[in-house]
């Protein structure tokens, strides 16, 4: 049992039961289901109910008596079997999945598998974040109703080719109460749970083949303590359901009505299906006799309670509607006028409500002495589910405490921290705090830091959260850590860093941005805060450029792109800028009134003095102040201007006016020699005439140009 598949090779499979246990050893021979040998055995007591275990150890006893006929039978030792769950407290989930290859392909049985798989795992995850209630429930089973290649519809997908294959799925969860039962009872006989499936997925294999789930069509397997059910149609099985009554509890009423233990019950149950009159002891001793027809009419209540809930179960599940036939199996089943009282419920033709048994069997091959009635479908179910598909459940144990798994044959850390209720911030480490904010009206988000990972030791061995786990593994998880919430300076900003270039009498610099945040405006130290509206100016105004020069440079005049600058002026990249000192203006002493009238009264005095050489200093005086006109006039035409000459300031001097010729006594310009075809003359960007006047702040441009 250890290999899938492997011709020959014998299959366990045990139907545990509410009134009996059926062990069946058997293998594939191609499309055949060989049955090499079986076991039958009744509960001595009543140690299920309602297919829920509540004495393990008498179960467990029970498995391992039919574990060693059949090992006696056989000649083979047992270490696995396969088992089903009755579908107590049964839910279920549809999903849709889909996988894309690489490239086109054809597909292959792995292909399927792997599909199914990946939809056993949707359906997993989607449980366990649907599921509200503190009960955990595990994954029993699936069927898949519906294959997809290339998002077409297609009903055996193998071998054909596609890029993409689909498949719709019916997943089904238990309570893990169920579960545990199970398991727990096969492990006290010393077997290993190989495969588990659905009581109803495995007997509608048998019950319902392929061929015919064309049609809508009900199963019924009633049993002991459970009655399962399953619908097919278009191809496809598309729901499961179950209700807690079958047989016994028409023989809890023989129990009650005859005053005789359940075991006896239970024979005169059986016996009412072929004996007229059968025979008694109760709980007195006395010896009793009851007719079959009295035995129905006790049986009567039961069983039209039992057969009204499941035709109300089967309507609801076929969306409002009966199913056009039934198919009953298992041993409650075979009770008298089951089939009758079912199809009356649903309001169908009686004909089309049947208890199936060997006539379905036809790829079944029996010996002699096995039974091959309707109670020996599910069994079979069990063993062919093995080939189909392994869902078994490990243990491990995750910071002490032992967890189960369900098996999908790639197991992690991770899968065994979400089953342990694992707190999922530990699993990973977390950001900080993000720190959102707007620069120049976008939008900007910086990340807070990851923490520190979670510590994972695996038998002690440090490893990752993907790593592969094994049965019985021991894992220990320190949990993962929150990282520190983003902090930003604005000078970390990239924005920031992007300098304004400009040219300062003649050489490079680089200055940085005004900022202003939330309108206010702030240094490159600020720490920004949460929705902090952050520009960053794209240019300095006159005064916080001029914060940024010495402070001997403060009282020069700026220029501008060759233009005097005023307050209001903007500077952005690529502007070149001049600063010049001002001549400095000398005034004349203020002379005080007092010294005037001195002055005046020397004056008079000399001149009085003076009188008879006036004549003689006339003709002098007259020279001296024709000198001083003279120089008045040359004072006059010594006026200086300031212009721009190919991007440089020239100071012009020596002349009261200026025409543009007179720069070339400025400059260093060759016009001896040809650099181009024409000079090339401008003035403030439009051509220039020789002799037009200059005056402060004309920006000039002389070069040679090519036509």
């Amino acid at each position: 049992m250890n290999q899938k598949n492997y011709e020959g090779a014998p299959v366990f499979g045990l139907d545990i039961g509410t009134r009996s246990v059926v062990g069946t050893v058997g293998y594939k021979d191609g499309d055949n289901f060989v049955v090499v040998a079986q076991e039958i055995r009744e509960h001595k007591t009543r140690a299920m109910l309602d297919g829920q275990i509540h004495d393990i150890s008498r179960v467990a006893a029970t498995i391992t008596e039919i574990k060693e006929a059949l090992e006696e039978k056989t000649g083979c030792s047992f270490h696995e079997v396969c088992i089903a769950a009755a579908g107590r407290v049964l839910k279920t989930l549809n999903v849709n999945v889909e996988i894309e290859f690489d490239k086109e392909k054809n597909v292959t049985k792995d292909d399927i598998a792997l599909v199914a798989s990946r939809g056993m795992e949707k359906a997993f995850a989607q449980f366990s974040e649907e599921n509200e209630s503190a009960t955990n429930f595990y994954c029993v089973g699936y069927s898949v109703m519906k294959y997809y290649l290339n998002g077409m519809w297609m009903s055996q997908p193998e071998h054909h080719k596609a890029k993409t294959l689909g498949a719709d799925l019916i997943a089904t969860f238990l309570p893990d109460d169920v579960v545990d039962g199970l398991y727990r009872a096969v492990e006290l006989a010393d077997l290993k749970v190989a495969n588990m499936t659905l009581e109803p997925i495995a007997a509608i294999r048998v019950a319902i083949p392929e061929k015919y789930r064309l049609l809508n069509i009900a199963m019924v397997d009633v049993g002991a303590g459970t009655s399962d059910v399953s619908l097919t149609k278009d191809g496809s099985i598309f729901a499961f359901g179950m209700i807690p009554k079958a047989g016994d509890c028409m023989t809890e009423a023989i129990a009650r009505h005859c005053l005789i233990d359940f075991v006896t019950a239970e024979k005169v149950k059986k016996a009412a299906s072929t004996q007229e009159q059968i025979t008694y002891e109760d709980i007195m001793g006395l010896e009793q006799t009851i007719t079959s027809e009295e035995v129905m009419a006790i049986c009567e209540p039961e069983l039209d309670n039992m057969t009204e809930q499941i035709a109300k179960l089967l309507c609801e599940m076929n969306g409002g509607s009966s199913p056009s036939a039934v198919f009953v199996v298992g041993g409650g089943g075979k009770v008298k006028g089951y089939t009758e009282k079912l199809a009356e419920k649903l309001g169908i033709d009686p004909k089309r409500v049947a208890l199936r048994g060997e006539d379905i069997m036809n790829e079944i091959e029996f010996p002699q002495d096995c039974c091959k009635d309707s109670t020996i479908i599910t069994p079979i179910g069990i063993c062919l589910s093995y080939y189909e598909q392994n869902n078994n459940f490990v243990y491990v144990y995750f910071n002490g405490k032992k967890v189960k798994l369900y098996d999908n044959n790639k197991l992690s850390v991770i899968d065994a921290a979400i089953q342990a209720a694992f707190d999922k911030d530990g699993l990973f480490p977390r950001r900080g705090q993000d720190l959102n904010y707007t620069v120049n009206g976008k939008k900007r988000v910086t990340k807070g830091e990851y923490g520190e990972s979670a510590e994972i030791y695996v038998n002690e061995a440090l490893v990752n959260i993907n790593y592969e786990i094994k049965p019985n593994d021991r894992i220990v998880m320190e949990p993962a850590t929150a990282g520190k919430n983003a902090e930003l300076k604005v000078s970390d900003l990239i924005d920031y860093k992007a300098k304004l270039k400009l040219m300062l009498n003649n050489e490079a610099i680089e200055l940085p941005k005004a900022i202003k945040v939330n309108g206010v405006l702030r240094d490159a130290d600020y720490q920004i805060q949460q929705e902090d509206e952050i520009v960053l100016e794209s240019f300095l105004t006159y005064e916080q450029l001029m914060a940024y020069m010495p402070q001997e440079e403060q009282t020069k005049t700026l220029y501008v792109n060759g233009e005097e600058a005023a307050a209001d002026t903007r500077i952005y990249s690529g502007d070149e800028l001049y600063l010049f000192a001002e001549p400095e203006v000398v005034e004349e002493p203020k002379v005080s009134e007092e010294t005037v009238a001195q002055r005046e009264a020397v004056t008079q005095q000399e001149d009085k003095q003076e009188t008879a050489e006036v004549f003689r200093h006339m003709v002098e005086q007259e020279a001296k102040e024709e000198k001083i006109e003279e120089k008045m006039e040359e004072q006059d035409t010594n006026r200086n201007i300031l212009v721009i000459v190919n991007q440089k300031p020239i100071s012009m001097n020596g002349k009261k006016d200026y025409c543009f010729v007179d720069i070339f006594d400025y400059i260093n310009f060759d016009t001896t020699r040809a650099q181009g075809s024409q000079i090339v003359t401008l003035i403030n960007g439009r051509d220039a005439q020789y002799m037009e006047p200059l005056k402060t702040g004309d920006k000039i441009e002389v070069f040679w140009k090519d036509l």
